[in-house]
């Protein structure tokens, strides 16, 4: 006998952010399959409750864990680095290790596991994962958490989050899980401290669950009890000797500091692990990936050449610089269309569709009014913005940028270079021989170190396809903002490196020229991207900084 089909009334959603559902009409669905999900311990996937059995690789599980945890489309490219070394068929090895997936997550009529040419993302709409929801509720919940859900968080938090999953893949993917247990020890203490100053927990449990905080977090429980002294006891009138406390007696045992080199790993994996990414739809359909990271007033920057929300902070070119902005601002980014987590495969390459990225990103955040950052490129698109929205910019930061592109300003010998390097970029940028990517490392970055230079030949490759760096080469030669300089209403501050080898000096006097009480750094350097072991980055952050101080902003 087949089982019956349970149908329920359910309200079908509009598509909007899962807390903001707007609900239209009533309809009949069959009840779906529900899927629970948990990432602390070995990771385990149930289905109305029963286990499903995972695939015995333990990659295939890995991916499918990293996919869960981030929450966010991964190109195929990345995922195979992360997990497949080269000797191997890293292509295949996904593509085996996705159909393996697919049988253990996807429903009847919902797959979960959703791929293109591109990329691979996980659908968690409607399934249960125990590490998203703890998150989720220790975020966002106000007031006291009832002692039972905190309790049964506790014991989660006992486990090792993915365990068993070690060595699954690169180093890259340790850093990642490594950060993620971090975070997740950090959880574990802020449940244990809820728990021990619960007001409705009893007193007897009270000190069990103090000795435990104690033992995850003792300088924690000491600026706690420094802060809610207890009542001091009556003097008695003979005292007896009493043995000094052992804290007294023995100093506690500093911990071992960890390297320069450990120290910013962890702090990159942190901010990687902090930024939130999401997704916005440009008029012609182009998808646009953005991120915000931090608290306080925003800061928008707009993009420039080649960026990638997930690999910039493990950059030593770009990370250090967005965690000074981060720090006390609320610090937006996105990926411009051709490249990053946007949409690759676009039509229009052009300035203008580079002005209506930076637009749908103000726009899917209600940015009201905020300073706008343009680094190269990025400097004419923020001089756009700004005239057009002139009401929303409330300053212009404008670092090596230009007003008009090769095509208008440089010389017909430096032209024919230029057209000379768009083919061999087309041709050489997705090879193995770093050699065409060098061409723009070396004139971007002419004092950067060895490996820095190596780190951004790389980078590149890996941010976007060799036919985007060719019509990213040729639609920057085209801009042209000359017109629009007198327009900006924003207080503007230009700084540009001296000896700039990429975009030269006077091109960014001219900006500072054109617009109206523009305040114009020149800076001692040779590069184009500043590097944070340079004085003139100090002398850069110091100047920006100030700036923003003295225009109130």
């Amino acid at each position: 006998m087949s089982n019956p089909t349970v149908v329920v009334t359910v309200v079908r959603p509009v598509l909007m952010a899962r807390s903001e559902r707007c609900f239209l009409h009533f309809t009949e669905w069959e009840l779906p399959e529900t899927l629970e999900i948990s990432l602390f311990g070995e990771l385990r996937v149930a289905s109305q409750g029963q286990p499903v059995a995972l695939p015995a690789s333990k990659k295939a599980r890995a991916l499918l864990a990293f996919l869960i945890a981030t929450g966010r489309p991964h190109r195929r490219e990345r995922l195979c680095e992360l997990f497949w070394d080269l000797p191997d068929d890293p292509k295949a090895a996904l593509r085996w290790s996705l159909s393996k997936l697919r049988k253990v997550v996807d429903g009847q009529d919902h797959p979960r596991i959703v791929a293109d040419r591109e990329r691979v993302y996980f659908d968690a709409d409607g399934v249960e994962v125990d590490f998203r929801e703890m998150h989720t509720r220790l975020r966002r919940h106000t007031g006291p958490i009832p002692v039972e859900e905190l309790e049964q968080m506790a014991h989660r938090l006992e486990m090792v989050f993915l365990d068993g999953l070690d060595g699954s893949g690169d180093d890259s993917f340790e850093s990642w899980l490594t950060a993620e247990r971090e975070d997740s020890r950090a959880a574990r203490v802020a449940v244990l401290q809820q728990l021990a100053t619960h007001p409705d927990m009893p007193p007897i449990q009270t000190q069990k669950w103090m000795r435990l905080w104690e033992e995850e977090d003792p300088f924690g429980v000491e600026a706690h009890r420094r802060a809610s002294p207890e009542p001091e006891a009556k003097p008695v009138a003979t005292p007896e000797p009493v043995a000094a406390p052992v804290s007294e007696l023995s100093a506690p045992v500093a911990p071992v500091p960890a390297s320069k080199e450990e120290r910013v790993a962890r702090s990159r994996a942190r901010a990687l692990r902090a930024q939130r990414i999401g997704f916005c739809d440009v008029p012609d359909g182009t998808k646009i990936a953005y991120a915000t990271i931090g608290e306080g007033p925003p800061l928008l920057k707009a993009a420039n050449w080649l960026n990638h929300l997930e690999f910039d902070w493990n950059s030593p070119i770009w990370g250090k610089s967005f965690a000074e902005i981060a720090r006390n601002r609320t610090f937006i980014r996105y990926d411009e269309r051709g490249c990053g987590l946007s949409d690759w495969e676009v039509d229009d390459l052009s300035f203008d569709a580079f002005v209506e990225d930076l637009e749908a990103v103000a726009d899917k955040l209600e940015l009201e009014r905020f300073p706008l950052l343009g680094i190269s490129q990025g400097a004419a698109v923020s001089i756009e913005y700004a005239v057009r929205h002139p009401e929303r910019v409330s300053a212009l930061i404008l670092l090596g940028g230009y007003a008009a592109g090769w095509r208008y300003l440089a010389t017909p010998d430096e032209q024919a270079r230029r057209e000379t390097v768009l083919t061999l970029t087309e041709l050489g940028w997705g090879t193995d021989n770093p050699a065409y990517r060098h061409i723009f490392s070396q004139t971007f970055m002419p004092d950067a170190s060895a490996e820095d230079l190596a780190w951004f030949d790389e980078f590149q490759r890996q941010t976007t396809s060799p036919k985007n760096a060719a019509r990213f080469q040729d639609a920057f030669g085209y801009i042209d903002v000359r017109h629009r300089l007198a327009e900006v209403k924003a207080p503007t501050i230009v700084l540009h490196s001296k000896h700039d080898q990429r975009i030269p000096l006077e091109l960014g006097r001219d900006l500072a020229t054109g617009i109206p009480d523009a305040q114009f750094i020149p800076l001692e350097s040779r590069n184009h991207i500043l590097i944070d072991s340079e004085p003139a980055w100090k002398d850069c952050v110091e100047a920006i900084g100030q700036f923003l101080l003295e225009k109130n902003i």
